[in-house]
């Protein structure tokens, strides 16, 4: 067996379109188990100690299978599979049985835990490392977490392509801060701004990578390959900006953007906004097609306190958005659209919206 034989096809979560095979090889997975080891040093000095994970992600999702399961194995650490988190009372009773030393989500899935009333009666006395993927850690689901737990949920970046892990924040930081970190060892990146040059520090543009985790290619599909993949480097499809101290911020996907009236609207921001509402317990943020100003932004929320009015919450972004970045449309549901790992379903909402809008 060599290092470039195919692994397994790892099929992407299909949130953005048709599922496409990742063809991962062996060396792509070793590579990336140890590239995500750095990120672990809380652990070192720990081995003969019985140390327990609690794992809720599904094994046949890339970020569980490399980061949960392999690295893991690895590090001699024991996990606690959650078999049905959706059943967020069972998931916490299961919590309580355990002394445990790490844990791993998606946003979805802390903020859920974090509005059950019993979870406040885990024990938290041995945790150290909270990890967060899949998707951007709300700035406050991300205090509350730390208020609770005393733990940091530190974000990692990735995508099924690269196996996944591309870049990590070390779990050291003091504060949340909405960074996704540096990349990982023998990563090479580069950030390219929409006229096709470099962007400074600062400046927003589409990530680039280039390292041994990145896959293949697509199993059967040359030409979605080539579209993706160029001399070796992968269009993510992510806007990012590097900071001063080179760290990078997921600012959006290209494709979920908001043109106002001209202007860049990125939902993350203005659901982070919306989130710091206690009367909120989700919500998404899409752009709907408007015939001056190109596009206007929708929410879909969901409650947490029954008192909070659409009035209110435009309020609520009034005092801290400017004015072409604040809902015109707010709808209030049940619940929101999730894949089977919790990832919300931003397409679901945006094809839902315009087929339900008159023909012209």
């Amino acid at each position: 067996m060599e290092r470039d034989d195919l692994a397994f096809l790892q099929y992407t979560g299909g949130t953005t379109g048709v599922a496409k095979g990742a063809m991962l090889s062996h060396g792509n997975i070793i590579v990336n188990v140890f590239q995500a080891k750095w990120i672990t040093y809380p652990f070192v000095g720990d081995r003969g100690r019985e140390r327990l994970a609690i794992l809720a992600l599904p094994l046949y999702h890339v970020f569980a299978l490399t980061v949960n399961c392999l690295l893991f194995i690895e590090l001699g650490v024991t996990a606690v599979l959650i078999t049905n988190p959706r059943d967020i009372e069972g998931f916490v009773k299961e919590m309580r049985k355990h002394r445990f030393v790490a844990i791993t989500g998606v946003n979805t899935l802390f903020n859920a835990l974090l509005n059950n009333e019993n979870f406040k009666e885990v024990n938290f006395s041995a945790l150290k490392l909270s990890v967060g993927g899949g998707m951007a850690i709300q700035q406050a689901v991300a205090t509350r977490w730390h208020e609770l737990t005393g733990c940091n949920i530190i974000e990692g970046y990735g995508m099924t392509e690269c196996s996944p892990l591309i870049a990590a924040c070390p779990v050291n930081v003091v504060k949340h801060n909405g960074s996704i970190g540096v990349p990982v060892p023998n990563t090479d990146i580069k950030i390219i701004k929409e006229d096709d040059t470099e962007a400074a520090i600062g400046e927003a543009g589409e990530l680039w990578v280039k390292g041994e985790q990145v896959m293949q290619g697509y199993w059967q599909r040359p030409e979605a390959t080539a579209e993706v993949i160029k001399d070796g480097w992968m269009a993510t499809g992510d806007i990012v900006v590097m900071d001063e101290d080179y760290s990078l911020r997921i600012v959006d996907r290209k494709k979920d953007m908001i043109l106002v009236s001209g202007f860049n609207v990125y939902p993350n921001e203005i659901e982070d906004v919306v989130m710091l509402n206690n009367k909120v317990s989700e919500v998404v943020a899409i752009g709907v097609p408007h015939e001056v100003s190109g596009e206007t932004i929708k929410l879909f929320v969901v409650k947490k306190d029954e008192s909070l009015t659409r009035d209110k919450l435009r309020k609520h972004c009034r005092e801290h958005l400017t004015g072409y970045k604040i809902p015109k449309d707010i709808e209030f549901r049940e619940e929101l659209p999730k894949s089977n790992v919790g990832k919300i379903l931003r397409r679901v909402l945006r094809d839902e919206e315009l087929a339900n809008r008159p023909a012209n």
